[in-house]
């Protein structure tokens, strides 16, 4: 179980980010996180992996636990090593290296495991280990996404989080990312999956969250979330009877989302 009770995170130490968050990962499970741009999602997994040093922020309250051990005051290589991985929006891998040793690279926190972890990184993604000698800057966006989630899957996750993995990928590739986060979790890898597109997140996992202005808004198997008016409307971009509105319509829509009244 991954959990994260009433975390508060503060950047330069005058920005309160995170107002009180709390949610949990069951394990084995695939768990949606979603939000709008600013909600906070980022930064929540930062607190989670540890990568809040990095930005001039810091976990002021709440903590955050795996399998009931605390892990927040923990460096983001310990974090790993705990069994929790993240792949970051925007891909970021070290495009002047090659696909083969960008995977290395993951491996560092698990260096007795690579070649297992190798071979099960190339059984998921085989044009991988086609290109497995090729500069990894040359790769296609997808592809390149395909290899950050490698790089991340060689440390062996029990938790792997996904930050926008669909960011910027062409509807087709969309749908392979979404089958792809299904073939990690069937193999065993339990996941929190950061996303705007909330009609491909909504529709593996189990349960979703709704962030806005740091705070957790709604807490909802994700069924019930998928058929909850607000979510269709505000997320989905869908009117009460299912029919797509218009960005002029959303754009000038005046009723208050129910969970800010």
């Amino acid at each position: 179980m991954l959990e994260v009770r009433n975390l508060e995170v503060v950047y330069d130490d005058v920005m309160l980010v995170l107002r009180g968050v709390s949610l949990r990962v069951p394990a084995g499970s695939i768990v949606a996180l979603l939000g709008a741009n600013g909600a906070g999602k980022t930064t929540l997994l930062r607190a989670i992996s540890g990568l809040l040093g990095v930005h001039d922020g810091e976990v002021t309250k709440g903590s955050v636990t795996v399998d009931g051990e605390p892990v927040h005051h923990l460096r983001p290589a310990q974090i790993v090593r705990r069994g929790v991985s993240q792949v970051m929006e925007g891909r970021r891998i070290l495009g002047e290296l090659t696909v083969e040793e960008n995977l290395r690279v993951g491996a560092h926190t698990a260096p007795r495991d690579l070649a297992a972890n190798l071979d099960r990184v190339y059984g998921l993604f085989p044009l991988l280990k086609e290109r497995r000698k090729g500069i990894a800057g040359y790769l296609s966006g997808g592809e390149q996404q395909m290899l950050a989630v490698g790089r991340a899957l060689m440390a062996g996750p029990r938790f792997l989080l996904l930050d926008e993995p669909s960011l910027g990928l062409a509807p087709a590739l969309v749908g392979q990312i979404r089958d792809l986060v299904v073939e990690i979790n069937a193999q065993g890898t339990t996941v929190l999956l950061v996303e705007q597109n909330a009609t491909m997140a909504l529709s593996i996992a189990a349960h979703g969250y709704v962030m806005e202005t740091g705070k957790v808004v709604m807490d909802k198997p994700a069924a019930d979330l998928l058929s909850d008016e607000d979510i269709r409307e505000f997320y989905l971009g869908l009117g009460a009877e299912g029919a797509a509105r218009s960005f002029r319509a959303v754009k000038h829509y005046r009723r208050r989302k129910r969970w800010l009244s």
